[in-house]
């Protein structure tokens, strides 16, 4: 007597099954639900961009360390030695300069990255259905780690002149979610003109070589005078930097409240224009790519 094969004994219970459905609209009803559906192509995509990032590099993961380090020594002598800019409060210049340097790498990073990452995926795009913001976020994985590397090289640097943070270290988790989200509305809003408009990716490295300027990051923002620091903080990135000094210098910087609002506000527009658009023109992706 031939006995039944396991599989044909499954309980009809812990049997799973799949079904397909083709419906106008579904997609768009159920698009944040299919983004965490596919988490693990946001994976991924995620660790193929980290490791083809420092693959077949002379100088691997040190890389992320040089051109913070260099950038922190060129700021630090035009505008500490030759300038003569103030520090915040008692902290060294070279610490001040790095706190802020933080952000803004991160964001310049995410925005850099995340950009062209649907023009590079073009294969991608152009076959199979997900929700395309998972490649412009995957992508922002890579500014993750430099920021991680970044921020060990701050501590020996802190070590370095014996400066200790305060307890508002604890909000920093908080400020890192800021800045990425500041990051993140104006990258989908860049990545999506990237498609139809080739050029925008030379008008990226313009705006991160143009930003880092006319942001704080080699100087502190109670430089600039009163009367103009509520509309300087029309440049999101300010109170993002300011937040990062906040929670890394301790009472050596003070929060200014109306400016960092305001920043917070321009960065709610920002990834509300972001997305919008994005989900806008996504359904062109694949027929303009």
């Amino acid at each position: 007597m031939l006995k039944p094969a396991p599989s044909d004994i499954i309980a009809p219970s812990l049997q799973t099954t799949r079904t397909l459905i083709l419906e106008h609209g579904r997609a768009e009803r159920h698009y944040w639900h299919d983004i965490w559906a596919y988490r693990e192509l946001f994976a991924i995509l995620a660790w193929r961009d980290v490791s083809v990032r420092y693959k077949q590099t002379v100088i691997g993961v040190a890389w992320a360390l040089v051109r913070p380090f260099l950038t922190m020594v060129i700021f630090t002598i035009v505008f500490g030695r030759v300038a003569k800019l103030p520090s915040e409060g008692t902290a060294p210049y070279p610490v001040m300069v790095f706190a802020g340097m933080l952000p803004w790498f991160l964001f310049s990073s995410i925005l850099s990255e995340a950009s062209n990452s649907l023009v590079t995926n073009a294969n991608l795009i152009g076959k199979v259905y997900f929700p395309r913001i998972i490649v412009p976020s995957a992508a922002g994985v890579v500014a993750l780690v430099d920021f991680g590397i970044n921020f060990a090289l701050l501590g020996v640097l802190m070590l370095w002149f014996g400066f200790l943070p305060s307890w508002h270290m604890i909000f920093l988790p908080l400020f890192i979610l800021l800045a990425m989200l500041a990051s993140l509305g104006p990258a989908l809003l860049m990545t999506a003109m990237n498609v139809k408009y080739r050029d925008f990716r030379f008008i990226i490295p313009f705006i991160v070589q143009f930003g880092v300027y006319v942001s704080p990051v080699g100087f502190s923002s109670t430089v600039v005078p009163a009367q103009w620091r509520f509309w300087y903080s029309l440049n999101p990135v300010v109170g993002v930097i300011d937040g990062f000094r906040w929670c890394i210098l301790g009472g050596q910087s003070a929060l200014y409240l109306p400016g960092f609002l305001l920043s917070l506000g321009i960065v709610a527009l920002f990834l509300w224009l972001g997305i919008a658009y994005f989900r806008r023109t996504e359904k062109t992706f694949a027929d303009i790519i």
